[in-house]
């Protein structure tokens, strides 16, 4: 275990700490940590333990921190609320690491960033429907193994796609399966409708019409308390045979199970990105269906979207130094 530090020997400013991190990211952060200068003192570990003393530990003496994907429960929250007054998720599905009351009552003040990965999210998605669609990876497995095995494939063009979302991902997703021929139908807030029609799209009133009307579903919502399984058993049981399943966003979205049982019945294919347990266990029936493609929540990840996570949360951290409510979500 090594750290990067800023400004050493500036005792006088405040210690910000970047505890964990994904190797492919460390030298973006190195680099954002600039935005930082005569701010604060920036330190930046160069691997990620998952050992809880030792994650707590990295923390003392932080005014504010850098999280880049650990679970804070009360535990953790109660540990490095003695210092740290600022958590900057480095995403925008917080609620799924930290929860937000709980750091509340415990005087840390939490935020995200946004619009950081939206091209690369719905690049991945598109990545996803187009492998379900076209059966690529296991074509690709199929020939490593020696055989040469033609599999029918489904034609996105002309097919219907139903957008749950119309935030900066929904509608990145939008325009690249339109730019492929697809019909595009998006369920989101009213306020949305006039900019959904403009764009050529069909607004629809209820996630049923969504479900019932399309070729393909793809989920584009943040997970907070008002999403949580608002995608039930029931709205699954809609899709058509043929039909086709995406979800890039959260797990949380869609009711325990639920997805699981529509999938075992074996007449609709899914692209998953992401999982109720991360990473995906080895004994979930999911990794046993041969009508599911799964990459490991992957969609986020690029090398813009690295840069962009390094930058903005760096001014987020900025920002709170600053007494600017910048990205606050609790």
């Amino acid at each position: 275990m090594k750290y990067f530090e800023t400004q050493t020997e500036r005792k006088d400013l405040p210690l910000v700490v970047v505890p964990v991190v994904f190797d492919a990211m460390y030298d973006d952060l190195v680099k954002a940590s600039s935005l930082l200068k005569d701010v604060a003192r920036v330190r930046i570990y160069d691997d990620f333990v998952t050992d809880r003393d030792a994650v707590a530990q990295r923390f003392e003496g932080a005014q504010a921190a850098v999280n880049m994907g650990i679970h804070f429960d009360d535990e953790l929250l109660s540990r490095i609320s003695g210092s740290v007054k600022c958590l900057v998720f480095g995403g925008t599905g917080v609620a799924s690491y930290v929860d937000l009351a709980r750091a509340r009552d415990f005087g840390i003040e939490v935020r995200n960033i946004v619009h950081y990965g939206d091209a690369s999210v719905a690049e991945h998605t598109l990545a996803l429907m187009l492998d379900v669609a076209r059966q690529v990876s296991t074509m690709d497995r199929s020939m490593k193994a020696g055989e040469w095995n033609t599999l029918e494939c489904i034609d996105l063009h002309g097919k219907t796609l139903g957008v749950v979302g119309f935030g900066g991902i929904g509608k990145a997703v939008s325009a690249m399966a339109a730019a492929f021929g697809m019909r595009v139908r998006v369920w989101a807030r009213p306020a949305h409708q006039d900019e959904i029609e403009s764009q050529g799209y069909e607004f629809c009133d209820t996630l049923e019409e969504i479900f019932a009307g399309s070729d393909v579903v793809s989920l584009h919502v943040g997970f907070n308390e008002s999403t949580t399984a608002m995608i039930t058993s029931q709205h699954l049981q809609l899709l058509s045979p043929g039909s086709f399943f995406i979800n890039t966003a959260r797990a949380e979205l869609i009711e325990p199970g639920a997805l699981e049982s529509r999938l075992a019945r074996g007449d609709i294919r899914a692209g998953i990105d992401v999982y109720d347990q991360e990473p995906l266990p080895a004994a979930s029936p999911l990794r046993a269906m041969s009508n599911v493609v799964l990459t490991p929540h992957a969609a986020w990840f690029s090398d813009a979207a690295s840069e962009n996570i390094a930058q903005f949360t760096f001014e987020d951290v900025r920002a709170y130094l600053r007494g600017d409510d910048l990205n606050l979500v609790n």
